[in-house]
């Protein structure tokens, strides 16, 4: 019998080495790179993160331009309100509007005719609960085929025209939301902080900095005479920089991200200022876009279409590149051996399948966003060469295809440097990725021997 001096510590069912191995393949980030590949990715990361910083500074706008209110669309005075009372009244008593002499309620017009005269209309008391004239009350007349309805304690949006007669100041314009929407973003925040947990705070605060970034400089940036596509380039990159890195941390696999979107971004950019031009887009095709070309008409509306472009596609960049990096990364663990032309081979697999449901996502969602619209060439008949043809329709097919190249592209240029990249690395200079990992994850004080 041995002494307890003698005795050896008690070993795992698995040797130490393979138990550290596989764990620290199950948990945690990927470990650093080698030291002179850490420096040679600073030397073109830290570059454009600072160009980023300055173009922020130079084309800071330093707030909205004002403008005189003209009353159209949503360039309106605002108030809230709320609906103290509704009383139902026959519509002949109420509207002004005549049937058509001949009866005719084929039409529209002639329809809405003779609901206004023969049906039982809303007539709603509405108090202004904000702004100067908080408490006055004025009535708004429903119509019964109005598309949205009043009823008692409602909260409501109201406009206000300073030029009209007093009893025609203000007017519900729509719904007031707050609620159910704060309701619905704090349900949103704390699924995203349940399931995340760190990464999802991260990932919120994260998206909190893009739209601080959409709201204080690209968009008053436009506003005040900027070039759009300058602009969004910018703001999209301090956008890029701040997710990526707060959401997956400062390492190497998240800077092979930061530059294969930024390459992407780039193609997109060139293909949509190239496409734009060549389509003869304006980017002026509804009342919104009119009215910002009235208020602003020094606002390139074609560049602000292309700005937009950019904007809408890196969302989704960022999680194809992000996807792809970290699949090269975990590939390499397994098999260190393996190199960067076997690497890219096997991520470029996984991208293949990726970009197919990403495509297709991005397809759907400028479809559904738009099909109220192409409800309308259907009711008209018209053919697809047509619908097409349209520049409300062109304008969507630009950006779908536009922003899909570059989806697709950014799938092999990803995987490629990140094959490059991790396949560059070698143990002995600097910290290995296995030799990094390894002390952290054991909880038993032992070193894994190098």
């Amino acid at each position: 019998m041995t002494s307890p001096q003698s005795d050896p510590a008690p070993q795992p069912p698995q040797p130490p080495q393979g138990h550290v191995h596989g764990h620290t393949h199950s948990h945690g980030p990927a470990a650093p790179v080698s030291k002179h590949l850490r420096k040679v990715i600073a030397a073109v990361v830290i570059p454009f993160a600072t160009a980023v910083v300055v173009g922020l500074i130079a084309f800071w706008p330093g707030g909205a331009p004002d403008h005189e209110r003209t009353g159209v669309g949503f360039d309106r005075q605002t108030q809230d309100g709320k609906v103290v009372q509704v009383v139902k009244v026959d519509c002949a008593d109420v509207n002004a509007a005549q049937v058509p002499p001949t009866g005719d309620t084929s039409t529209p017009s002639g329809r809405e005719a003779v609901n206004e005269q023969e049906g039982e209309c809303a007539k709603a008391t509405v108090e202004v609960t904000s702004g100067d004239d908080k408490g006055r009350t004025f009535v708004e007349v429903v119509q019964p085929d109005a598309p949205r309805q009043l009823r008692e304690g409602q909260g409501v949006v109201v406009a206000y025209a300073p030029d009209a007669p007093r009893d025609l100041q203000y007017s519900v314009t729509d719904v007031n939301r707050k609620i159910p929407m704060t309701l619905l973003a704090a349900i949103f925040a704390l699924a995203v902080i349940a399931v995340g947990r760190l990464r999802g705070v991260m990932a919120l605060v994260a998206l909190a900095v893009s739209f601080g970034v959409l709201t204080l400089f690209i968009l008053p940036a436009i506003l005040q005479g900027s070039n759009p596509l300058v602009v969004a380039v910018i703001g999209a990159s301090a956008i890029m920089l701040a997710a990526l890195y707060m959401c997956h941390g400062v390492t190497a696999r998240t800077s092979v991200a930061v530059v294969g979107t930024l390459i992407s971004l780039l193609l997109i950019g060139l293909l949509g200022s190239l496409f734009i031009g060549w389509a003869s887009l304006s980017g002026n095709t509804d009342d919104n876009t009119g009215l910002i070309h009235g208020l602003y008409p020094d606002i390139d509306m074609s560049g602000l279409l292309l700005a937009g472009i950019i904007i809408g596609s890196l969302g989704v960049l960022d999680d194809v590149t992000v996807t792809q990096t970290s699949a090269v990364w975990e590939l390499h663990q397994a098999d260190p051996q393996m190199g960067w032309r076997g690497l890219y081979r096997a991520g470029i697999r996984i991208g293949r399948d990726h970009i197919a449901s990403v495509v297709n996502t991005l397809v759907l969602a400028y479809a559904g966003a738009a099909l109220p619209l192409l409800l309308l060439f259907s009711i008209a008949q018209s053919s697809v060469g047509t619908v097409a043809n349209s520049e409300l329709v062109a304008e969507e097919i630009v950006r779908t295809l536009v922003g899909s190249i570059g989806l697709v592209a950014s799938v092999p240029v990803t995987t490629v440097l990140a094959a490059l990249v991790v396949s560059a690395d070698r143990p002995g200079a600097g910290t290995s990725s296995s030799t990094a990992a390894a002390p952290a994850r054991t909880g038993r004080g032992r070193r894994r021997k190098a």
